[in-house]
């Protein structure tokens, strides 16, 4: 009689350990959404996931006096996979499991690529108060299929960032998107960063110092830089195109 397999066991996503420590209690959340795929059942990779870590060390540096506890979410499967949208439901588990965790505390999802569709998808979370997404990936805008949802980001502030020579995802998506979110929500302002590609290597210092600052405002009730707050204010194009100026963050932004 021939032996029958053991079914793989279901897969659950999970919160990676709190990066850096705290001071004390905790007041506010960011949750790092790594890359993934559009179509995939394989595990999340691990260099996917080493690729926030400098951005969340930044983060947690600098949060940790105002009591910022920085997690990066591991999730279930690599792929984001159509209409099952693992990636975003997964950044829903991982804000149901911060107020598990903290209680009532706000809570920032900060994405990169494939993690940024899935910070705007679950930005309907109560306890997400704000986005942040850097190269978001987004799909091709299709007459045949309704487009990417924006009513989520109602009442949340947004912060959408991407290199103008992005030749792995295509940062018209990313202004079009911002466009329509800015029709029923004006606290959404999106950066461009000229001359730089998908991964922001070459001004990364800056774009490290605009997140710690959308941050810092949002979680915790700081000023902006005034470079952000003009952005947040400023009506469409003006506001979705902001240059990142060189040396934002060193006293110049």
């Amino acid at each position: 009689m021939a032996q029958q397999g053991t079914a793989e066991p279901a897969r659950s996503a999970r919160l990676g350990r709190a990066i850096g420590t705290g001071a004390g209690a905790v007041s506010g959340a960011v949750l790092l959404l790594p890359s993934g795929h559009e179509t995939s059942t394989r595990r999340p990779s691990p260099l996917a996931t080493a690729s926030v870590r400098a951005l969340g060390r930044r983060l947690a540096h600098d949060g940790r006096e105002a009591g910022l506890a920085t997690h990066v979410v591991h999730y279930r499967y690599r792929g984001w996979n159509g209409a099952e949208a693992q990636l975003a439901r997964d950044a829903t588990w991982a804000a149901d499991e911060i107020v598990r965790r903290y209680g009532d505390v706000p809570v920032c999802l900060v994405g990169v690529d494939m993690g940024g569709r899935a910070a705007l998808r679950a930005a309907g979370h109560p306890a997400v108060n704000s986005v942040l997404a850097l190269a978001p990936w987004l799909p091709e805008e299709d007459v045949a299929a309704p487009p990417e949802p924006v009513k989520q980001l109602m009442g949340r502030r947004v912060l959408i960032v991407h290199g103008t020579n992005d030749l792995r995802t295509d940062p018209e998506l990313s202004f079009r998107l911002a466009e329509r979110a800015k029709k029923t929500n004006r606290e959404v302002c999106r950066f461009e960063v000229h001359s730089d590609g998908h991964g922001l290597r070459q001004h990364h210092a800056e774009v490290h110092a605009l997140a710690v600052d959308f941050v810092m405002g949002v979680l915790f009730g700081r000023d902006f830089a005034r470079p952000l707050e003009d952005a947040l204010a400023a009506p469409p194009p003006l506001g979705l195109r902001m240059p990142l100026a060189s040396g934002f963050g060193r006293g110049i932004g």
